[in-house]
Formats: C-alpha cells, sequence, structure tokens
C-alpha cells in the first residue's frame, strides 16, 4: 500500500491533467457514436479507473478511443435502424456486445493471448486506422455545418411512403403475432392502419431520413444537400474551434489545445446567448447499472453480433498494448501484456454496465500523465474519479457545448488519427505483384483493400478480409521462397552442400540430391510435387536432404507421398538424411515409413548415406 501511494503528488497531477484531456473527447466520442456524451463519459469513467486498478502498464489512461468509437458507431446505427430509431429499445443489445467484447478481451489475456496480438499485419492496421480517420471526418462534415438529416423537411417528406411502408409492416407483424389472418380480416387491418397518426408518419420518415446519412457513404452522399442549407453560425464555431485546436498548439502544449478549443468557442456560444445547437442533456447524478441488458434481453440472440464483439475485443487489445509499448518507451519499464488485456476487459465489461463506450489505452492521454508527473497506476483511477467529478459537479453546464464544437473536435481527431506514415510509404514499396496490367506492392494492396471496405462498406468484415488477404499473400511469398531455395537440379548444376564435395563425378547424373532449406506445407507443395517431373529416365536413385526441414504440415504430407509414389513406379529408389523429429512422427503416422521408405534408407549423415551409395548404386552403371 505504501508503494501504491509513494507518488501520490505525481500521479495526482498526471491523473488529473490526462483527465483534462480526456474530457471533451469522451463528450465528442460519445456524441458521435449515436448513444449521447454521457456514454462518452461513462466510458471514460469506469475504464480510466478499472483498467488502471488491474492492468498491467502503470502509467496507462484508457478511455473511448477513435478505432473503437467508429466500430460501435457502426453497430450501433445498425441497431437503430432496425429499431426505428429507438434507443432505449436498442440499448441492452448495445450494451451486452459491449459487455461480450470485454469478457473476449478478459479471455485473450486470460489464456495468454496478449503476445501474439503483435503479428497481425502493418498494412491491415494502416489501411483500418486512416478508415477510421476519414469515416470520422466526412460523417462529422454534416453537424460542423449544422445539417441534421433527420430535420430537413424535404428529405422527410421523400421518404413518407418508405415510411407509410414500414408502419404497415409493423401493423402487419403485430396481427401475424397475435394470430389474426389479414386476408379473412381485412377490416381489421384496414381499421388498424386509419389509426396511424400524421406525427407517427413523419416521425418515421425522420428516423429514415436521419438513418440515410449515417455512415462515411450516407454522409457524403448527404454533403450535396448539406452545402445547399449550410447553418453559417455552426460552421464558424466548428472553424474556430478547429483553428483554435492547431493553433494553439503553437503557442504552448503544456494546456491540452483541444481542451482551450472547447472553453473558449463554448464560452463564446454560450454567454453572448447565440442561436447554437447544444449537445444532449448529461444526466445528474451517480451512473447506474442499466439493469435492462439482463430484465429485456435474451442473451441468445448475441451470436450473430459475435463477430462485431470480437473485433471490439482485438481492436481494444491492439490499441492498448501499442499504447503500452510507447509508455514504456517513455517511462523505461515493462508493461504486463496479458494482464493489461485483462484489466481493459474489466473496464469495458463494467463500463458497459453503466451505458458507457468502450475504449481503449489512449496514447495522448497516456503521454500527457507521464509527462505531467504519473508513475502508478494510481495515476489512471485519479483519472476516472476525476471525471466523475466533473460529471456531478459541472454535467448541467457540460450539457450547454455547442454540437458544432465537438464535430469541429473530432475532425481533428479524424486527421490525427490517419496513419500518414503508411501513406508516405506508399511509393516507396516494392511492387511485387501484377493485377493486369498494373503491378502494384501486395503491401499497399491489403492497405487499400481495408481502407476502401473499412470506409465504405462494413469495418469488422473489412479487418478479416484484410487479414486473409494478408495471410493468403504471406503462405504465396513463403512457399515462391522455399521453392526458389529448394530447387531441384543435378549436382553438376546445384552448388553443392559442402559436405558434397567428395561425392563420385561418375555419379553426378546418375544420382539426384533434393536440398529441402524449409517447411513443406500448403504453400510450397506445387513445386515439391514437380520434382518426380524433373528427374530425367536415367536417374536411379534420388537423395532427399531433410536436415533443415523442420516442419511438415498435412498438406506437405500428401505432397511428399505423392511424389514418393511417383518415383516408386519408375523404379527410382529415395534415401533420406537428416530426417528431423517432426518431419518423421507424420510420416510414419501414414506408414510412407516404412512402406515407401524402409528404414534402412534413411541416413543420420550425408557421409553415411554416400558410403551405402558407392557400395549400392555403383555397380549398376
Amino acid at each position: 500500500m505504501k508503494k501504491f501511494f509513494s507518488h501520490l503528488k505525481g500521479d495526482a497531477f498526471g491523473g488529473v491533467t490526462a483527465g483534462i484531456v480526456a474530457l471533451p473527447l469522451a463528450l465528442a466520442f460519445g456524441v458521435s457514436s449515436g448513444l449521447g456524451p454521457s456514454a462518452g463519459l461513462y466510458g471514460a469513467i469506469f475504464l480510466a479507473f478499472f483498467a488502471a486498478l488491474f492492468g498491467g502498464t502503470n502509467t496507462q489512461i484508457s478511455g473511448p478511443t477513435a478505432p473503437m468509437t467508429a466500430v460501435s458507431m457502426v453497430l450501433i446505427a445498425g441497431l437503430l435502424a432496425v429499431n426505428e430509431g429507438d434507443v432505449s429499445k436498442s440499448l441492452p443489445i448495445i450494451l451486452a456486445v459491449f459487455i461480450l467484447a470485454g469478457l473476449m478481451q478478459i479471455g485473450l489475456g486470460v489464456f495468454g493471448f496478449g503476445k501474439y496480438i503483435k503479428y497481425i499485419p502493418y498494412p491491415v492496421v494502416s489501411g483500418f486506422m486512416t478508415a477510421i480517420g476519414l469515416i470520422i471526418i466526412i460523417t462529422q462534415i454534416l453537424p460542423a455545418v449544422g445539417y441534421y438529416a433527420g430535420e430537413d423537411a424535404a428529405l422527410i417528406e421523400k421518404h413518407m411512403p418508405h415510411a407509410e411502408e414500414m408502419l404497415l409492416n409493423d401493423i402487419l407483424k403485430e396481427e401475424a403475432g397475435e394470430g389474426i389472418l389479414v386476408l379473412e380480416n381485412f377490416k381489421e387491418t384496414v381499421d388498424r392502419a386509419s389509426r396511424i397518426t400524421p406525427e407517427e408518419m413523419e416521425s418515421e420518415a425522420s428516423i429514415l431520413a436521419g438513418n440515410s446519412a449515417s455512415g462515411a457513404l450516407g454522409a457524403l452522399k448527404a454533403i450535396p444537400r448539406a452545402l445547399q442549407s449550410i447553418n453559417w453560425l455552426e460552421l464558424l464555431l466548428a472553424l474556430g474551434t478547429i483553428l483554435i485546436i492547431y493553433g494553439f498548439k503553437r503557442i504552448t502544449t503544456a494546456v491540452p489545445s483541444t481542451l482551450v478549443a472547447l472553453v473558449i468557442v463554448s464560452g463564446i456560444a454560450f454567454g453572448f446567448g447565440l442561436d447554437y445547437r447544444p449537445i444532449e442533456q448529461i444526466p445528474s447524478g451517480f451512473p447506474v447499472p442499466n439493469m435492462a441488458i439482463f430484465t429485456e434481453f435474451d442473451f441468445g440472440n448475441l451470436m450473430p453480433y459475435f463477430f462485431t464483439a470480437f473485433t471490439l475485443a482485438l481492436l481494444g487489445s491492439i490499441d492498448s498494448l501499442l499504447t503500452s509499448v510507447v509508455a514504456d518507451n517513455v517511462t523505461k519499464t515493462k508493461h504486463k501484456p496479458n494482464k493489461e488485456l485483462i484489466g481493459q476487459g474489466i473496464g469495458n465489461t463494467i463500463g458497459a454496465l453503466f451505458g458507457g463506450l468502450p475504449g481503449a489505452g489512449a496514447t495522448i492521454r497516456t503521454v500527457v500523465n507521464i509527462n505531467a508527473g504519473g508513475k502508478t497506476r494510481l495515476s489512471g483511477m485519479i483519472a476516472g474519479v476525476f471525471l466523475l467529478l466533473i460529471l456531478l459537479v459541472l454535467g448541467d453546464i457540460a450539457s450547454q457545448i455547442p454540437a458544432a464544437v465537438l464535430a469541429g473536435i473530432l475532425i481533428t481527431v479524424g486527421f490525427g488519427v490517419m496513419d500518414y506514415k503508411g501513406l508516405k510509404a506508399i511509393p516507396a514499396l516494392p511492387k511485387d505483384i501484377k493485377i493486369g496490367p498494373l503491378k502494384l506492392s501486395s503491401e499497399v494492396l491489403i492497405m487499400i483493400v481495408v481502407l476502401l471496405l473499412s470506409t465504405f462498406w462494413n469495418l469488422v468484415y473489412a479487418v478479416g478480409i484484410g487479414l486473409i488477404i494478408a495471410s493468403l499473400m504471406f503462405m504465396k511469398k513463403i512457399g515462391d521462397l522455399t521453392a526458389l531455395r529448394s530447387d531441384v537440379k543435378s549436382l553438376k548444376k546445384e552448388k553443392a552442400w559442402s559436405d558434397e564435395a567428395d561425392f563420385p563425378e561418375k555419379l553426378k547424373e546418375e544420382v539426384f540430391i533434393k536440398h529441402l532449406k524449409g517447411p513443406l506445407f500448403f504453400g510450397s507443395t506445387s513445386e515439391f510435387q514437380a520434382l518426380a517431373d524433373q528427374i530425367p529416365i536415367t536417374a536411379k536413385t534420388v537423395v532427399i536432404r531433410l536436415g533443415r526441414m523442420q516442419y511438415m504440415d498435412q498438406s506437405g504430407l500428401y505432397a511428399m507421398e505423392d511424389v514418393l509414389q511417383d518415383l516408386s513406379k519408375r523404379n527410382i529408389q529415395v534415401l533420406f538424411v537428416g530426417l528431423l523429429k517432426q518431419p518423421r512422427y507424420m510420416m510414419e503416422r501414414i506408414d510412407i515409413i516404412p512402406d515407401l521408405i524402409p528404414k534402412d534408407h534413411i541416413f543420420k549423415d550425408f557421409d553415411s548415406c554416400l558410403n551405402w551409395i558407392k557400395n549400392n548404386v555403383k555397380d549398376e552403371f
């Protein structure tokens, strides 16, 4: 306990400073997610506290982040569309997915997957992060110019027929649930339809209009309409926020420019009584658990959202561990990756119970904490408590923040989160694949595919597709390299290994040696299977040197069997040299040894093999 409070002063300064930095971002992420500013603030409070308490990085500050919010935004928008924009009806399943993601993170930590996160290919991460930035920028253009599709009278009128169809479908579903047959009770259906009010029609059309402008693609389609009806006050507030954020950094970085912009622009708008659009009301009082998760939702319905929850868990883990590495570099310490994942999972799970957004370790907030004096886990806990105090004391004041100010903050976040390092490297990367007349770098192709699919289709599926493409390309490269190193040649053409220097000259055209210098797996089997076709008809013996083939998978096993059977049909005997434990075990399982390769044809080293050749092959020629 004494050690825990040994740096109390520095931890207090670090935690409070990090909390100040986190406040505007938490509010902004909450608004952009669709759940409101309170969701972002609750997520920041509980994640900062519990991830620090149970995590494995002493100075890490956690909270809602741009990538986690972007994935959450897709989930929330989809469920709101299904439930006709009813947040209260959608909230139980949304929070259940967040809880599942948190539990998955705990599982990743418990089972020791923290050390494997680093194997996710950089092009996938790069494309995803750049897509996150683009999504945030594109979707925040609309509130930055004061345009809300759900309030556009002309767009609402355009969606009236669809709204009528939706309401009639609801009536038919209701009657089906009651066992009413429409064709036999047509008058009942007509009577219910006649009770639909104009207000209900307009409300449904407003929801549909709002949904039509959701996501990056919907926002792009709505931008021309938005530019025809710009709210100049909202635009000036957003631009003022952006200018202060970038400009104040040139003066000093001692005070967070995001907070300065929030206070100045909000103060001007409120102080002068400007007719601006405020953010949603932040609930006052201490956060309470959302029990509807357990009373109104069947957890058996979570299966369709399993992959989304896993994406949140994986993304949060990557984000947090990358921040942990940054913290290690600054503080010269060493984090515990699996413990960190458990802490993040606990924080996200508890945060979701209270209606908070999921998040991860945040690099900027963590660095701010360290620079302000934070040294132990107490600093992250203090950051969470500080945000809770702001909620309790200043919740009503925070509710007066202009929505355009948060849009301006998010636009700068969008530009900041994009991977410029990866984008700048595009011209320099080697063009190693050809698609039609175009030559491209495989890394660039993966990044572009993930970028485009994430931005304009689906973040979750884009990551999965990117991982599959990256894996396939990696396997092809490894297969090509293995084939290149293991090419089949006669000893006169292939460079002999040092222990082959004394091989009899008269046997060099009759005895062929195959060097396997890497794993025999599904990516390299096609080249290996060409062995039988490359050996001339005069050959009677093939030596396969396996001392550098450490691993063989099932595909490689059956490829080996096919080659040995082909050679056997041609009366060519095969000798193994240096067969290692794992490949031998595999070949013994399906009786390649001893059916195709007798045990006396397996040699520990080349010298013993050469002696056998001199005694058994020379007489045949």
